[in-house]
């Protein structure tokens, strides 16, 4: 990927979960409190990990080979989504490189932000954890906006709440809705194949304008 001749990095806007921290480990750990509160066998990290990106729900739905009813299911959910919320940054650290990227967004006088499909709920203390909240320029949840990502208008509020215009933004997720969003939002596109992906995802087909396998790949584009 090359610079446009008018492309000027005003702003590099993260997804959350599997792209600027690992947060595998605390939820994986929440869902296996979860089925095992109800009776239901554990699952293994290897297994479950690629759905997290995904939400709670659909890491529910890949947990359990039995056929369970909705009301289990929402019985699940809420004993996860519980657990996870009074247990949220026991094990969930930055992906390595990260502090760095963002140091160096900073020494360059760069914004960076936040914008994810977790609600406000659990991003609020998890990026209170970290810090994060008096760094970052702006920090957008599922919430935040009347619709989440694949659609643009989480994006476009990060944008706004930054005073940055889209063309001279860069987001960085790890799911295809990420980039099916930064498209919408016509900002630039990088997927994080570090993060959460599936085995039959092919990120090369999303339309991305780079492909990065570690997050200090980013310092190419800060510099």
């Amino acid at each position: 990927m090359t610079h446009t001749p008018n492309f000027s990095l005003a702003c590099m806007l993260f997804d959350l979960d599997g792209t600027l921290l690992d947060t595998a480990p605390d939820l994986i750990s929440s869902l296996n409190y979860a089925l095992k509160a109800e009776g239901l066998q554990g699952v293994s990290t290897d297994h479950i990990k690629p759905y997290v990106s995904n939400g709670a729900a659909v890491m529910i739905k890949h947990s359990t080979a039995k056929t369970i009813t909705s009301s289990q299911h929402n019985k699940l959910l809420e004993l996860m989504l519980d657990h996870y919320e009074q247990n949220i940054a026991i094990k969930t650290d930055y992906f390595q490189g990260i502090p760095a990227i963002l140091k160096k967004l900073e020494e360059k006088k760069i914004k960076w932000g936040i914008v994810t499909n977790k609600r406000s709920r659990f991003t609020t203390p998890l990026i209170s954890s970290f810090g994060l909240e008096h760094r970052a320029n702006c920090i957008i949840s599922g919430d935040s906006t009347p619709h989440p990502k694949p659609n643009p208008l989480p994006l476009l509020a990060a944008c706004k709440q930054s005073n940055v215009i889209p063309e001279n933004c860069i987001y960085i997720g790890d799911a295809c809705h990420d980039i099916e969003a930064g498209k919408q939002a016509h900002m630039k596109t990088i997927v994080a194949t570090y993060g959460y992906l599936k085995t039959d995802d092919q990120p090369d087909t999303w339309g991305a304008d780079a492909l990065i396998d570690h997050p200090q790949d980013l310092a190419f584009w800060i510099n």
